[in-house]
């Protein structure tokens, strides 16, 4: 759990007794390769830190498989929309890797939110930033050729041509195989 609280400092420090009170609604588990950590079709109920691993967020366009997202270690993933709204997402949550997650309750935590208020801050900080890091990723296909996304993947996440399969690389820069495989031949 240190990992998760290292994690949560750099938004903010918690008192003893509110790591406590997270420690209480959190539950270490390990994810096989290739499963899902949530379905589609699912109501996200669980924030989910990564201790070791990698997963994607992925749904499905006319039978094709579209990755939105990926998240790695000392990172969170989560269904956003589906968490907040209560509904059923149409997304999934897979782990690429084998991986270790922490689960979070998200609705004894948000519980807690009235008892800690510094719970409550820190979470919109994490909220906040995922939220700026979801209008970065709209800007970056809105104004960034795939050759250029590619290059600042690269850059933020060098690792990633190494552990994620290329399909899934291909899929969440919006380009095919045959294209990914063109830039990369490029240098």
């Amino acid at each position: 759990m240190v990992q998760l609280f290292t994690f949560l400092a750099r938004y903010q420090t918690l008192s003893q007794e509110a790591k406590l009170a997270i420690l209480k609604i959190s539950t270490p588990t390990l994810i096989s390769k290739n499963a899902e950590i949530q379905a589609m079709g699912k109501t996200c109920k669980t924030i989910y830190f990564i201790k070791k691993g990698i997963t994607r967020i992925f749904y499905l366009k006319d039978g094709i498989d579209i990755t939105e997202s990926f998240a790695w270690e000392n990172q969170l993933v989560v269904r956003v929309e589906s968490l907040f709204t209560n509904k059923p997402s149409s997304k999934a949550i897979q782990a690429i890797e084998e991986t270790e997650i922490i689960a979070i309750d998200a609705s004894k935590l948000f519980a807690l939110f009235d008892e800690f208020h510094e719970i409550e801050r820190l979470f919109r900080k994490v909220f906040e930033a995922s939220h700026v890091e979801t209008i970065n990723r709209i800007e970056s296909i809105q104004f960034h050729s795939a050759e250029e996304r590619y290059h600042n993947l690269l850059h933020e996440s060098p690792e990633i041509i190494q552990r994620v399969p290329l399909k899934y690389v291909s899929s969440y820069l919006g380009i095919t195989q045959v294209s990914l495989s063109r830039i990369r031949a490029k240098g």
